[in-house]
């Protein structure tokens, strides 16, 4: 059931609000604001009573007026801690209201907020806090061990705040007060020293081809990035958002801080556990929703395991099947349902599609601040990732990779000068490591990535994500695969089974169901893109370590952690 509180036509001020915020309003107010901030400070006084946070673990929820209250009162108390304009702040949340509110803190100081992601280790997080040059981290206490650990290295940090407590070991002070304050005198007026091409925030890359780097967004290439995606596909706002993906991740930090949040005035119901994001769906009922495949692939899992009987065949011979799936989901009223990150299966599109909820790919890179090309209800090709915004300029170098001009696209990496100058060359384009092509259409298509083509021992190119995918569409045990091939004779293949279906297989039962698998795949590729031999790893894959947090392959780390088991496939 729908929590009251969160629809906004129960809101109060939801009727006078409706008329100031609509497509036309939004897309106003973004071309007139020269920051972020504007943007805050404009949307929470135009609906000071309509909800803005809500906690779906304590249902817990702040107004507009509530939170641009606690907003002030964090900017009051960093400010005594000497926080300035350009510094950075580290900030290790959950996915909670606090975060929005102590990030946006930090943004009106013109001070340089940016997270790190919960799964880190403490030598990971020690790099990020050393990189970045952060003196304050803002925490849970929840962290504190890892946080403790890491900075024994980073002797730069010299205030450690937590949010949920005022002790404990190298903590220096604490939030809660301000967290809880009810008002305040703060002078939003200072907001005007910022400048537009002031760092926004950091986004530091997940490391899938080496250490990560820190992607410098300003404010201009955020509105600029909001703009266009406004344009792709022009919202109302006052609607319902669901916040679970990390905000170290650029993809939550411009559809729930930036978007939802700062612009559209859209209740943002925040999600602390991974594992009650399907219930936290199903109350919210948002009216935009986007997730990383492997959600989707979750969803769908569920949704068939709990169907007695074809759901797809069913749902495609009576919509109403489709309309009663889409109600248990919670997602009936979403104007727009998103997938990225990754490639999504073909048969997950198609899943998704026959039930009446046509997913839509999009690319997105924190370089360019999110969104380069989108697919929408109205303009929808399922297989590309849509066509590029009118705020970015998109080219196609003589060896098909994808480069990206415009506003949008970043600052440059944190402190590395000559990273910056290897990605974004003398004419300002963005070398995105992508190879693509563009149809008739202008849809754009990714193939693959520049730096993982693989070129086999004969000199035969081939994409190893396009192999994957095949393996990962031909059947549903397969849940993460790594292709091998470079410089081999062939290819062969390091896979982690699903872990419920495993369990219940015995280990030649597991060989043979995976082996079947493969063989569909393998009957869809040319010979020499085959997977000649796999082996079934005995662990899961970690997000943080083989994993992305948006669960992409971190290639160079598999190659370094089963570096054995690919030397017996090919001895």
């Amino acid at each position: 059931m729908t929590h009251p509180s969160v629809t906004p036509s129960d809101s109060p001020s939801s009727a006078a609000a409706s008329d100031r915020f609509t497509v036309v309003a939004i897309a106003d107010g973004l071309r007139q604001a020269s920051t972020m901030a504007e943007v805050l400070v404009a949307t929470a006084r135009t609906v000071p009573d309509h909800v803005a946070l809500r906690s779906h673990e304590t249902g817990q929820e702040w107004t507009y007026g509530e939170t641009l209250t606690r907003i002030g009162a964090v900017v009051q108390k960093l400010r005594e801690l000497g926080v300035r304009r350009g510094q950075p702040v580290a900030l290790m949340l959950r996915n909670r209201p606090e975060f929005h509110v102590v990030d946006a803190a930090a943004m009106m100081l013109g001070a340089v907020p940016f997270s790190i992601y919960n799964t880190s280790a403490p030598e990971q997080i020690a790099f990020l806090l050393t990189d970045s040059g952060a003196e304050v981290v803002v925490a849970e206490s929840v962290f504190l061990p890892s946080l403790q650990e890491a900075l024994t290295g980073v002797p730069s940090v010299g205030k450690l705040l937590l949010i949920d407590q005022d002790g404990g070991e190298l903590v220096t002070g604490s939030l809660v007060t301000e967290l809880a304050a009810t008002g305040t005198d703060f002078d939003f007026s200072t907001i005007e020293q910022i400048a537009p091409d002031d760092v926004l925030t950091l986004i530091y890359t997940s490391g899938t081809t080496g250490a990560p780097k820190g992607v410098e967004l300003t404010h201009r290439g955020m509105l600029v990035q909001l703009q266009g995606v406004h344009t792709a596909m022009p919202l109302p706002g006052l609607g319902r958002q669901v916040s679970f993906l990390p905000a170290a991740h650029v993809a939550d930090r411009w559809t729930s801080h930036y978007s939802a949040f700062m612009t559209y005035a859209n209740t943002l119901t925040s999600v602390a556990d991974m594992a009650a994001v399907a219930p936290a769906v199903a109350q919210t009922r948002p009216t935009l929703f986007g997730a990383v495949p492997r959600v989707w692939e979750k969803f769908k899992a569920a949704l068939e395991a709990g169907y007695d009987g074809d759901l797809q065949a069913d749902a495609r011979a009576n919509p109403a099947v489709g309309e009663a799936v889409r109600a248990k989901l919670g997602l009936d009223g979403a104007a727009w349902v998103v997938t990225g990150a990754a490639p999504t299966p073909p048969a997950v599109i198609e899943f998704f599609r026959t039930l009446g909820l046509p997913l839509c790919e999009m690319l997105g890179m924190s370089e360019v601040s999110c969104g380069v090309a989108v697919n929408t209800p109205d303009a929808l090709r399922p297989g590309s990732v849509g066509r590029p915004l009118d705020t970015v300029e998109v080219a196609l170098a003589d060896d098909g990779e994808v480069l990206i001009g415009g506003p949008q696209v970043m600052k440059g990496y944190r402190g590395a000068p000559e990273k910056t100058a290897e990605a974004i060359d003398d004419a300002g384009w963005l070398h995105t490591g992508d190879i693509g092509r563009v149809d008739e259409d202008g849809f754009l298509w990714i193939i693959d990535r520049k730096k993982e083509i693989i070129i086999n021992a004969a000199g035969k190119n081939m994409a190893p994500t396009a192999i994957e995918m095949a393996v990962r569409s031909a059947g549903n045990l397969v849940e993460q695969i790594a292709v091998i091939g470079d410089g081999r004779r062939y290819n062969v293949a390091l896979i982690v089974a699903d872990p419920a279906q495993a369990a219940e297989l015995d280990e030649a039962e597991l060989q043979r169901r995976v082996q079947e698998q493969v063989d569909r795949a393998n009957a869809t590729l040319a010979r020499v893109e085959q997977i000649k031999k796999f082996t079934i790893l005995p662990q899961p894959w970690r997000p943080g370590h083989e994993l992305t947090p948006t669960m992409k392959v971190r290639r160079h780390v598999v190659d370094d952690l089963y570096a054995a088991q690919i030397e017996e496939l090919y001895a």
